[in-house]
């Protein structure tokens, strides 16, 4: 596989010890806390674990876990069985030939590993993980006619997924389609047996089933991964070689990157350091943290403990290094003097294939260690069903605790009528283990400077800000914000929708069913506790200018 020149920033462990198999290598994962690390790896090696998570033991994580266990461990070696996939993706991309825009309609798992591999290899693919009504419209007026729109599901019942489906269905038709055209411009992948592959065989659009052995934040190699990225035209068999090759050491206790990787995550947790900066490190690898985000925070959030995950923006991005913080950089290829002194406690370099199947071992182990079971997310459900309710019911009045320009806030009580003061109040109410997570229920495309937010806040505290964009984030780091550590504050960011959409043949609209989620997620975290301060922008790129510049007189 052909990966990118290095030339940017990650650590310069190059000259300290590596765990390296098949071209990856996990450096300065032994120096995270020597005592505690080499604690952990005895204890692990001891109990020959290793060896039994490559074997598919489901007995790692405890007999809580183990009927959930023995059907999730298929990631192990799905990259094996994905082979099968290739030539059924040849004919596809054959047939598809003169459809050149791709556009993947999923969520969490199904969506953000393609679109890693997308970014990392070059190749433009379109993800609609959004409600937004002013996202999907200019979406679904980019090049329709040469549109094809990958439908992706696990369980086939993602109201995201059904709910742009029916709108592209529409466009299509509205276009001129008879429904046998439209039908072409689809592909579902999904679990066999689910609800979409039924829906699909109605509309008579070709459905590739993935693994029903793996779960979706580890679905990378699967045909979640791999369908909407070689359509987009990346070589996905480089990918699967990748993990084949790296296969093998995972069984290993010694040169197994992903057990030391692994115990880095454990050992730091162990000794006060749960919060896991992501970094790329500017050799190749773009997009890994949002994947791994979600696979760390909904791996090990549960039971009131789990690992943080935060993506920063660069090494020297605030909230990247402090006490308390991992910092995990993750790249390509390395090379000596890429990377400067002290900007990562541990480097993550290698081919993407290896990297996903890396990441997922080791947060496999890292749960092992933690007493956790990587493999459910018992508090996602929640925010949804919330949701359901208000759709069902419509939403409660609610009167803005102050208003101030484009702005209105839904404040805590006790808190000041003040943007600015507001945020610092916000800060302030931080405890010394807690976080500020910023979740933005806007057009990820048009309203991209409100994700400014995160490293504006993060300088005026000592804690972790964490940025997501709603509702993509109920389905990632969610589980952790509500089954976590109970310490997270949150700041939620609505807008004013000003040119709705329908959802066909729903009794709503797409801005209804964001603002239904933003709800209902206000609604689960208000049930545990969590404080929330909503601010909702009447004027969306007025709004955004505001909260920029009240975030930036919080240091004062």
């Amino acid at each position: 596989m052909a990966h990118p020149d290095p030339g940017g920033v990650a650590s310069d462990l190059l000259a300290g010890p590596a765990d390296a198999a098949a071209g990856l290598a996990v450096r300065g994962a032994d120096a995270v806390d020597p005592a505690a690390s080499a604690s952990i790896r005895d204890t692990l090696i001891a109990r020959d674990v290793p060896a039994r998570l490559a074997a598919k033991d489901p007995t790692l994580w405890g007999p809580g876990a183990e009927t959930g266990a023995k059907v999730r461990l298929g990631w192990l070696d799905t990259h094996r069985r994905s082979r099968e996939l290739l030539p059924q993706l040849a004919e596809l991309i054959e047939e598809l030939a003169d459809l050149d825009h791709v556009v993947l309609a999923g969520m969490g798992g199904s969506s953000l590993a393609p679109e890693t591999i997308a970014r990392t290899l070059g190749r433009p693919l379109t993800v609609l993980d959004t409600t937004d009504p002013g996202q999907v419209r200019a979406a679904l007026a980019d090049r329709l006619d040469r549109t094809v729109v990958v439908l992706a599901s696990k369980s086939g019942s993602t109201v995201e997924t059904d709910s742009l489906r029916r709108a592209y269905w529409h466009a299509f038709l509205d276009a001129g389609m008879t429904e046998a055209e439209a039908a072409r411009h689809f592909v579902v992948v999904t679990d066999p047996g689910s609800p979409l592959e039924a829906v699909a065989a109605e509309m008579g659009v070709v459905t590739i089933v993935a693994d029903p052995d793996v779960g979706g934040r580890y679905s990378a190699l699967t045909a979640f991964g791999l369908v909407p990225s070689a359509l987009a035209g990346v070589a996905v068999a480089d990918l699967l070689d990748d993990a084949d090759a790296l296969a093998g050491p995972l069984a290993h206790h010694r040169d197994n990157p992903g057990l030391a990787l692994g115990v880095a995550f454990g050992a730091a947790a162990a000794t006060g350091r749960g919060t896991v900066a992501l970094v790329a490190d500017g050799t190749g690898v773009d997009g890994l943290g949002d994947w791994a985000e979600q696979l760390l925070a909904e791996s090990t959030g549960k039971a009131g403990m789990g690992i943080l995950p935060v993506v920063v923006e660069s090494p020297d991005a605030p909230g990247a290094t402090g006490p308390g913080i991992l910092t995990v950089s993750f790249g390509g290829a390395l090379a000596p003097g890429v990377v400067p002194p002290g900007a990562a406690d541990v480097a993550v370099n290698g081919p993407l294939g290896a990297q996903f199947l890396t990441w997922e071992y080791a947060t496999a182990i890292a749960a092992a260690v933690l007493g956790v079971d990587p493999f459910d997310q018992p508090d996602v459900a929640e925010s949804k069903e919330h949701c359901a309710r208000i759709l069902a019911t419509g939403p409660a009045v609610e009167t803005p605790s102050f208003t101030e320009g484009a702005v209105e806030a839904y404040a805590p009580a006790g808190a000041p009528a003040d943007l600015a003061d507001a945020l610092r109040w916000l800060l302030d109410g931080l405890t010394g283990d807690g976080y500020l997570a910023v979740t933005a229920y806007l057009d990820r495309q048009a309203d991209a400077a409100v994700a400014g937010l995160r490293q504006l806040l993060a300088r005026a505290t000592a804690r972790p800000v964490t940025f997501g964009w709603g509702p993509r984030s109920l389905h990632s780091t969610g589980q952790y914000h509500k089954g976590g550590p109970p310490v997270g504050s949150h700041l939620q960011v609505t807008g004013a929708v000003t040119d709705d959409l329908p959802v066909p043949g729903r009794p709503y609209t797409f801005g209804e069913l964001q603002a239904a989620q933003a709800a209902g997620d206000r609604q689960a975290l208000a049930d545990r506790g969590r404080p929330v301060l909503r601010l909702h922008l009447t004027e969306r790129a007025a709004g955004v200018a505001q909260l920029l510049d009240a975030a930036g007189r919080t240091r004062t």
